[in-house]
């Protein structure tokens, strides 16, 4: 991939927004977006983690939690003054949380939609005035497969990315009519640390969920730098698709997360499928729709 054909709305190299790159999939992308030529915005909570991206290429580094209102409007204006807008917005800042629902701890589920959830919310409310503005640009929301189907275990981290599914979903149909695309990927495992390192897990462990919630909690910990996906054949096949003519809307990662994904969209079939009679005679007969009306 070269960077010749690349330009952004004023004609130069593209500029790059990126949140949580100090591991993992942020990491790896600002690294290969750097590579590229392409002007990028590099934060984390603890900025000193990513200085050496900055040696890269023509980098911004910005000290960002996106829990914090403060330090959001203030990236996006130093991004915006020193390049003059933003055209690709990555929000792949997020953690997980391991626990059965019953053994979910208040304090902690809230900070993990504060994080995955509204934190997502608040960047992209901060960066599309200027994209709107522009008429052009493009959102990327990490998601995950467990965005599209649930595991024990990972119930509360399940719903923080259903949300992202479905806040996604609403953005692409108010934005693609100004110019602005929307995409959400979806990995399944992935060679990052996000299990050893990002994912707190409930102190209270009740014995009753050992064999379901307890032994996936075990069985994700204990393959956490095993997993089958390439973070950077991941980060590759992300970029090669925000620039692809037609964006896709849905950008699933690994072999695991298509074909869970498949499997999930044959389950929601089957069960649609099994009780459609009963969905259908849940309406007022015809004539007495028309007659309500």
């Amino acid at each position: 991939m070269t960077t010749k054909n690349k330009k952004s709305t004023n004609g130069e190299r593209p500029v790059w927004f990126i949140t949580g790159c100090s591991t993992g999939f942020g990491r790896e992308l600002a690294s290969q977006v750097l590579r590229l030529g392409y002007r990028t915005v590099v934060t984390a909570r603890k900025p000193d983690a990513v200085k050496d991206l900055a040696e890269q290429g023509e980098a911004l580094v910005l000290k960002l939690d996106v829990t914090d209102q403060g330090q959001i409007n203030a990236a996006i204006k130093a991004a915006e003054k020193k390049f003059g807008g933003i055209d690709v917005l990555v929000n792949n800042a997020g953690i997980g949380y391991f626990a059965a629902i019953e053994e979910g701890e208040d304090k902690e589920i809230r900070r993990l939609f504060e994080i995955n959830v509204f934190g997502m919310g608040r960047m992209i409310q901060a960066a599309l005035p200027g994209m709107r503005r522009r008429r052009k640009g493009t959102i990327v929301n990490i998601s995950s497969l467990a965005g599209l189907r649930s595991a024990p275990a990972l119930g509360f981290y399940n719903a923080t990315k259903f949300a992202v599914e479905g806040l996604s979903g609403a953005l692409l149909q108010e934005v693609e009519p100004l110019g602005i695309k929307v995409m959400v990927v979806e990995p399944s495992g992935f060679r990052t640390d996000w299990a050893g390192r990002s994912a707190n897990e409930s102190k209270k462990q009740i014995a009753d969920y050992a064999k379901t919630a307890g032994e996936w909690r075990r069985e994700i910990r204990a393959d956490s730098g095993r997993q089958p996906g390439d973070p950077v054949r991941a980060a590759q096949a992300i970029i090669k698709a925000v620039e692809s003519p037609k964006p896709p809307r849905h950008l699933l990662l690994g072999n695991d997360a298509y074909e869970g994904a498949m499997a999930k969209l044959a389950e929601l079939r089957k069960g649609f499928a099994a009780v459609e009679k009963i969905a259908r005679g849940a309406d007022f007969p015809k004539e007495k729709a028309i007659k309500a009306k």
